[in-house]
């Protein structure tokens, strides 16, 4: 059994060649993977750059404009003007003007991203202090995802963002993952996906994705948690239908559901008798 899940394993090794994690001196988002995340990245580089830039310009101008022409050379006696009516409508009215410019797509994207369509793969992750733990309650799968130290690192693996357990989905198919969280506030978010959510204790978020292309995506833990909370990576690999069967038959016997719960119950079982 461990053999062929090694196979699986190394067949599935080629999605690392094209896994998108951050890279050296980026200033842009990562390649986006997901419908989802190619509309943030058209909202923010065709409508908030150019909007951003023109103020950013146009304040600038002002206040050299400003500097030179009102300078304390040039005007020895200090205007006494209190007021413009004119110029203070504009300047109220003008960015109401834009903001609702920017209302529509804003929304849109907001929208597309809030309604769930029908879901192919249902995943619920819980974080802990300081790591993912991750259910496929559809499958009866359950199991946890602890970031590799850096003395195990393996060729490929990138340090602070590969896992021990990494989550495996179909490609072109709508991933509905279900948050919570078991202690305090975390936050499960996938550049890539566009997919960044809080994980609450005691209260289950929803969000989702669709990967459009194969590969292996990286996200960590965006809320700040604890001592290690950057040390919450998450991995995730998309994969083909076939590949994806493949690993759900051998995930199905390596982290059924029952045999996790009973091996937790042994350790606690094993901690409470050690401390007594």
């Amino acid at each position: 059994m461990k053999k062929i899940f090694a196979l699986i394993t190394l067949c599935f090794s080629s999605t690392y060649l094209s896994a998108e994690q951050p890279k050296d001196w980026q200033l842009g988002f990562q390649k986006a993977a997901s419908k989802g995340m190619e509309d943030i990245v058209l909202f923010h580089d065709y409508m908030l750059l150019p909007i951003i830039t023109a103020i950013t310009a146009f304040v600038l101008f002002l206040v050299i404009y400003a500097c030179i022409r009102f300078r304390a050379s040039r005007n020895p006696e200090a205007s006494q003007t209190s007021h413009n009516t004119v110029i203070e409508i504009l300047w109220t009215l003008v960015p109401c003007l834009i903001l609702i410019f920017m209302a529509v797509p804003s929304f849109k994207v907001l929208y597309s991203q809030d309604r769930i369509p029908p879901a192919d793969v249902t995943i619920k992750a819980i974080g802990y202090q300081w790591y993912w733990g991750y259910e496929y309650p559809d499958e009866n799968i359950i199991f946890e995802s602890y970031m590799i130290e850096e003395k195990d690192l393996k060729p490929g693996q990138p340090r602070l963002l590969a896992v021990d357990n990494e989550i495996f989905v179909p490609v072109n198919k709508v991933v509905k993952v279900l948050i919570t969280a078991n202690d305090v506030l975390h936050a499960w978010a996938l550049p890539s996906f566009g997919v960044k959510r809080d994980a609450v204790p005691g209260r289950i978020n929803e969000t989702w994705f669709k990967a459009d292309r194969l590969g292996t995506f990286y996200g960590q833990c965006s809320e700040l948690c604890g001592i290690k909370h950057a040390f919450m990576p998450i991995t995730v690999n998309v994969v083909s239908q076939e590949e994806y069967d493949m690993w759900l038959k051998e995930a199905k016997v390596k982290f059924a559901k029952e045999q996790t719960q009973e091996n937790l119950k042994i350790v606690k079982k094993n901690l409470k008798g050690s401390i007594n």
